[in-house]
């Protein structure tokens, strides 16, 4: 096997080597997107877990109005 071929391997190898970066880039990206939304989506039920416990117990009707002084 000549230096010719050996490099041309070497190429090739790298280029695959590329696109196998490149679609794990893709992977990645799309895994931490679905991480940012469960993550928005915890902070929505720790908040309105933390508004009802923080409520006293004989009020757990639902929301109360302000009423309108107009």
């Amino acid at each position: 096997m000549g230096v010719a071929d050996k490099m041309w391997d070497a190429l090739t190898t790298v280029i695959k080597m590329n696109d196998k970066v490149e679609r794990m880039a893709g992977s990645i990206k799309a895994q931490q997107e679905k991480i940012e939304t469960l993550t928005e989506r915890v902070i929505r039920l720790e908040t309105a877990l933390e508004i009802a416990l923080a409520r006293p117990a004989g009020s757990r009707s639902p929301t109360r109005r302000i009423e309108n002084k107009g």
